[in-house]
């Protein structure tokens, strides 16, 4: 007799969703491309790698994720552009500190800003914000986003 606990999908098998699986080969053909590329061409290869990507996604990620860029690079220069799983990321020294995420890709109703550990955060609270729903950018929301991607490399 089966039960309801003995019946398990191909997911539970593998134990990640096919958009998963999906981000993680986007992510190895990444660092394949990465690893074949001359070290002065590197910079301009990723960067033409997420502007890419840009174009690529639908309305209003794109519009959205070309401000995001336009804020990130003028705020934080010393941040590299680069392809993270798939998705825009900005990096100091090859770590990651702040990226987008395409709603529309992640199939979500809102896409997301988002800060890692390598972004300095940190509140004296012992509690902050680490990631952000976007729909729209106000001129409010750039300058909180400016003002955060320059607190994150303080």
């Amino acid at each position: 007799m089966s039960t309801a606990s003995d019946e398990t999908t191909q997911d539970d098998h593998e134990g990640f969703s096919e958009q998963e699986r999906a981000a993680m080969r986007g992510r190895a053909a990444e660092l394949k491309r990465q690893a074949g590329r001359g070290r002065g061409k590197k910079a301009a290869s990723d960067e033409a790698d997420v502007l890419a990507k840009i174009e690529q996604m639908a309305e209003p990620d794109r519009t959205n994720a070309r401000r995001i860029h336009a804020l990130v690079t003028a705020h934080a220069p010393e941040l590299s552009p680069k392809l993270w799983y798939g998705q825009p990321a900005y990096a100091r020294k090859g770590k990651v500190v702040c990226f987008f995420r395409s709603g529309h890709d992640d199939k979500e109703r809102y896409s997301t800003f988002g800060f890692n550990p390598e972004a300095r955060l940190d509140d004296p609270s012992g509690v902050w914000p680490t990631s952000f729903a976007v729909t729209e950018l106000s001129d409010d929301a750039e300058k909180t986003i400016a003002a955060l991607v320059k607190r994150a490399l303080d």
